[in-house]
C-alpha cells in the first residue's frame, strides 16, 4: 500500500476535487496533514457524503476536537502513523523511508512544522510497517464496510490513512490494546483532523472493522 501526507493546510475542497489533485501531484516534499473537516451529510457508516472538508493541524482542536497533550505518547504515535501513511501515498515514498524521516525529523517537533511533539516510536513504526506490508488485505477489509458509491479511493486521503492505520492495529494479534480503546483513540484523532461528518463516518467503519477482526471482544455479555 502506498500513502503520503502533506504538512500544509489542504484547505476547503470537494472530495472528488481533492482526490484528483492528490492523484495529479507527482512530486514535491509532503507536509504533515492538519486535522480538518468532514465529508458532510453522510447518513450511512459507509457513505461519508459529498460536503467539503477542511483539515486542521494535529492537536489544534476546534469545539470538542482532540488535542494530543503531554503524557499521551501512544496517541502521538497514531497521529504520526496517519501522517506517515498519507505522506507515503501522496509521494510514493516507501513506508520505511517515511518512517525514518519521521523518526529523524518530525517526532519531537511541533505540529505547526508538520511534526508530533511526543510519540511512542516503536508503536508508530509497528503501525506504519503493518499497514504497508498488509496494505492490499487491509484495503479489502475496509472496502467491505464502505458504501458502493464511496469506494476507498474516493475518500479524503487523510481519512483513508486513518482507516488504514486503525485497521492495521485491529489486525494485530493479542487483542491489546482492546478494540474499543483503539476506536476511541482514532476517533479522537479524527476530531482533530476534521471538523465535519468524517468522525461519525469513521466511527461506523471502525466499529464494523473491529467486530469483524476481533469478534471475541464483542461477544454477547462481554463489556
Amino acid at each position: 500500500m502506498s500513502g503520503n501526507w502533506k504538512t500544509t493546510d489542504l484547505g476547503t475542497s470537494e472530495l472528488d476535487k481533492l482526490r484528483a489533485e492528490m492523484e495529479a501531484e507527482q512530486s514535491g516534499t509532503p507536509e504533515a496533514p492538519k486535522p480538518a473537516a468532514r465529508p458532510g451529510g453522510g447518513k450511512s457508516p459507509g457513505k461519508p457524503g459529498g460536503g467539503k472538508s477542511r483539515h486542521r493541524r494535529p492537536g489544534q482542536a476546534s469545539g470538542g476536537g482532540p488535542q494530543v497533550r503531554g503524557g499521551r505518547p501512544r496517541t502521538g504515535a497514531r497521529v504520526a502513523a496517519v501522517q506517515a501513511l498519507y505522506q507515503s501515498e501522496h509521494t510514493g515514498e516507501s513506508a520505511e523511508a517515511v518512517i525514518q524521516q519521521f523518526l529523524s525529523h518530525r517526532i519531537g517537533g511541533g505540529f505547526e512544522d508538520g511534526g508530533v511533539p511526543e510519540a511512542d516510536r516503536p508503536l508508530f513504526g509497528t503501525i506504519v510497517r503493518s499497514a504497508a506490508k498488509h496494505g492490499e488485505r487491509l484495503d479489502g477489509l475496509i472496502t467491505q464496510h464502505l458504501d458502493a458509491d464511496w469506494p476507498l479511493m474516493r475518500l479524503d486521503p487523510v481519512l483513508r490513512a486513518l482507516l488504514r492505520a486503525a485497521c492495521a492495529e485491529f489486525a494485530e494479534g493479542g487483542g491489546q490494546p482492546p478494540a474499543r480503546v483503539v476506536i476511541n483513540e482514532y476517533l479522537d484523532i479524527a476530531h482533530g483532523f476534521f471538523g465535519g461528518e468524517e468522525p461519525r463516518f469513521a466511527n461506523g467503519v471502525l466499529d464494523a472493522l473491529a467486530r469483524a477482526l476481533r469478534p471475541e471482544e464483542f461477544a454477547a455479555g462481554r463489556k
